[in-house]
């Protein structure tokens, strides 16, 4: 894999957990309505890696997904301008790490879940991505990319 980029996706674990992700193997990233968000989608390549935060309830990164496809349109949304990809589970974290403790790390000042907390698809730098996985207790496999399966899975 060659020069990814990272993101922090957010998902409600009460909608699809990353645990879910896990056991689906593969998913479509749908129903993102916000423009950024969804430009931000448009932006992805296969390979990039984003980090899978759980909002509302537990209020923290949890796993790392890769991007399995290039972007295309959202299937929810038939016939208007919006995007999703698929992306399938790399590794959960060993030790999820909260926005209370992202927000009391003075290096993660400017990690976009502080700055743009409302956005569900964000770029994130690569000291911030590496950090939050230092921070998990988690190291990425050999080959972050997992297998895809034949028919991917649509987010509820």
């Amino acid at each position: 894999m060659a020069n990814p980029r990272y993101w922090l996706i957010k998902s409600e674990p009460s909608v699809y957990a990353y645990a879910q992700l896990e056991k689906d193997g593969r998913t479509e990233w749908t129903g993102v309505r916000s423009f950024e968000a969804r430009n931000n989608i448009r932006a992805m390549t296969p390979g990039d890696l984003c980090l899978y935060y759980h909002s509302n309830e537990d209020k923290a990164v949890v796993g790392v997904a890769c991007v399995l496809s290039n972007p295309g349109p959202d299937p929810t949304a038939p016939g208007e301008d919006w995007a999703s990809v698929d992306v399938g589970p790399v590794v959960a974290f060993t030790t999820p790490v909260t926005l209370a403790t992202i927000k009391a790390t003075p290096a993660l000042k400017d990690f976009p879940l502080i700055t743009r907390s409302r956005l569900s698809v964000t770029p994130t730098p690569v000291e911030h991505f590496e950090l939050v996985l230092k921070m998990g207790k988690t190291k990425l496999p050999k080959t972050p990319s997992p297998k895809p399966k034949a028919r991917p899975r649509a987010r509820p």
